[in-house]
């Protein structure tokens, strides 16, 4: 194909992202000079629509972004009543008590959100502000001038399948920036080019993943506890994988109940999905949800690598934020602070750096700023809480990490030092030959419903005829290398029903259905052949989340 001619546009700051810290990065920007221009680009349909978590909010990040938020009418209001951990069994719970967390475990004084929603809010203020804001814009290219980042490639659309100009092609536009903020979110194909082309996690230990899956119910009012906040650990994972889940009570008879596992699980044959499924025919979750109806549903992978696993964060012309950097609180099971926290960070070693002159360097002072700041006092003291329990199992974590956590907390001295992760949760895969299959019972479709079904509840769609966006490096590795080393475990860490491994008579075929996909890019990540790159589709394809 030919050199395609594309416009383009300059801006003072571009963002990749609608998500907290890039909406936050924008709205800090304009907060400092208003005579900034900053345009924000998002893939999602409208800002919100690829949006999920949890999610119980701290606010350090939103008062120290917009200090009279409650006033100018965010979608905050569910405060935090009543804060549970049970550890489960089979038929059973034991609660353990509040009192032996260290204080960075209270989720009172939090919230209860959509966090969907309070970034279609955050739009809001930010176009106030006269920051422009174009969803349905994916970011499918970075444009180079030499070493330095100067911008991306916005809003490509028409390809046919072979990658051809179809007759409705638009070559999209170069939106060119003194500085480029990635705002992608977890495992982002922009982010994941920066980090590899830079070398950006050299001397920092390998980035470890989770697959949160979540579901919004409505139950009966009897038992809706707007404020209630219930986390597990346990039963139904076991010693196949860590994890846990969380119950929320929102308003207006909601209930957000997720599920989350850690990808550095070894056997093949588990099933995430279906772990998630069988855990809420436990009594104390199949109690709440019964008589209720699940009204949406939707996957994420998580960054969960904490501090040793954070890269560096600047190149020539751009940085990573959010949870492209990876800042979730593994132990709080928080993210959406840090990438606020991150978002007023990079803006304001942006408007400095452009208010001296600069354009094109690295934003040294934003890195700086995250690993001495408030960021980095909020993931320092909980660093080996993820490898412990990797390493050693869910009860030495809880024990040796408790304990870790309490001396950090009041000292600011971890005893046990900087754990190390070891392997990617990739090349933490086993053989199949040395697992045994897991026999998963069957949907009854009131509590728990099979994967397609669920899929319908994420309003995902993707035009047909452009490329798959799933792409394979080697298109006969999943049938001559994962599927007699691994079974093909894309058939089952996928949350969207994806892949499949098709029988016919010329022998097994890979198939995949990339219209299914919920981008939470799981392939990418947990692929023990690493030989899927998950890229974007083309602009409002995907997800279409209501209030996640």
């Amino acid at each position: 194909m030919s050199e395609i001619e594309r416009e383009s546009m300059d801006y003072d700051v571009v963002i990749v992202g609608g998500g907290p810290s890039g909406l936050s990065a924008a709205i800090r920007l304009k907060q400092l000079n208003p005579a900034l221009s900053v345009v924000l680009l998002e893939k999602g349909s409208e800002i919100g629509a690829h949006i999920l978590s949890g999610a119980v909010l701290d606010t350090s990040g939103l008062d120290r972004l917009i200090p009279d938020w409650k006033d100018r009418g965010a979608p905050v209001s569910t405060e935090v009543k009543e804060d549970n951990f049970y550890i489960l069994g089979p038929h059973g719970q034991v609660r353990v008590p509040n009192w032996p967390m260290p204080p960075l475990m209270s989720n009172h004084g939090k919230y209860i959100v959509s966090m969907g929603n309070v970034c279609r809010w955050l739009a809001a203020e930010a176009e106030a502000l006269e920051v422009e804001i174009f969803p349905g814009m994916a970011c499918s290219q970075l444009v180079y001038e030499g070493e330095r980042v100067v911008g991306v490639v916005a809003g490509e659309m028409g390809l046919n399948a072979d990658g051809t100009p179809g007759p409705a092609y638009e070559p999209g536009m170069e939106l060119r920036g003194k500085y480029v903020l990635i705002c992608e979110g977890v495992r982002g194909s922009l982010a994941k080019e920066l980090i590899a082309k830079y070398d950006l996690s050299a001397g920092h230990e390998p980035q470890k993943f989770g697959l949160g899956m979540k579901e919004i119910w409505e139950i009966e009012p009897s038992k809706a506890k707007p404020g209630t906040v219930t986390h597990t650990m346990g039963w139904p994972l076991g010693k196949n994988a860590g994890g846990g889940s969380f119950i929320y009570h929102l308003e207006g008879n909601q209930v957000l109940v997720g599920f989350v596992v850690h990808l550095n699980y070894a056997n093949p044959y588990l099933y995430p999905y279906m772990e998630f499924q069988r855990f809420k025919h436990h009594p104390l979750v199949a109690e709440l949800l019964e008589g209720g109806k699940r009204v949406a549903y939707g996957a994420r992978a998580i960054s969960e690598g904490g501090w040793q696993s954070i890269p560096k964060l600047t190149v020539p012309g751009a940085a990573l934020l959010g949870c492209s950097a990876g800042l979730v609180n593994v132990p709080r099971i928080k993210g959406n602070h840090n990438a606020m926290l991150s978002g007023i960070a990079a803006a304001e070693a942006a408007a400095a750096a452009i208010a001296a002159g600069r354009a094109g360097d690295e934003l040294t002072d934003y890195e700086a700023d995250l690993r001495s700041g408030p960021i980095a006092r909020d993931l320092k003291p909980v660093r080996n809480v993820k490898p412990l329990w990797s390493k050693l199992g869910l009860w030495a974590s809880l024990a040796l990490g408790g304990f870790d956590m309490w001396v950090a907390n009041l000292t600011g001295w971890n005893p046990l030092g900087t754990w190390k992760h070891g392997k990617t949760d990739a090349e933490a895969t086993g053989k199949a030959a040395d697992f045994q299959p897991i026999d998963y019972p069957k949907p009854d479709g009131k509590l728990s419903f099979d994967r397609l079904t669920n899929v319908a509840f994420s309003f995902t769609n993707h035009e047909e005829s452009q490329p798959c966006h799933l792409k394979l490096k080697d298109a006969s590795i999943p049938i001559s290398v994962n599927l007699p080393l691994y079974a093909e475990p894309a058939t089952r860490y996928c949350p969207a029903g994806v892949y499949e491994v098709l029988e016919g008579e010329g022998g097994p075929r890979f198939q995949i259905n990339f219209q299914n996909c919920v981008h939470c890019k799981t392939c990418d990540i947990k692929d023990p052949s690493q030989n899927i790159n998950w890229t974007t589709p083309q602009g409002g394809d995907g997800p279409n989340y209501p209030n996640m």
